[in-house]
């Protein structure tokens, strides 16, 4: 349910330039699920610009995300941790430019 947005959301800040992986995740479940379930995804702007600073000339970036997954009643069900991989791909230049 949780695995690709945090990197989706990562990789659209980040543009073409750069390599995102969901690199792996933790779950804690608190209650059973039942219902409809919700989770809230968000990568604040702040956070995707120093993972671009950080990332600069091919080093890499490993960031935790997290959210809660609650229920129709606002209990939280569970509490799950993404790790999200990020590097700045590296440039191709032509012979003699």
């Amino acid at each position: 349910m949780t695995d690709p947005y945090f990197f989706m959301l990562v990789m659209h800040q980040l543009g073409p330039d750069y390599v995102v992986w969901d690199t792996r995740g933790e779950i804690e479940f608190l209650t059973p699920g039942r219902g409809v379930l919700t989770a809230h995804f968000h990568v604040p702007r702040e956070a995707a610009e120093s993972i671009r600073a950080r990332a600069r000339g091919g080093a890499k970036v490993l960031e935790w995300f997290e959210t809660e997954i609650t229920d129709a009643g606002g209990e939280v069900v569970a509490r799950v941790r993404r790790e999200v991989y990020v590097r700045e791909k590296k440039r191709v230049t032509s012979a003699g430019a």
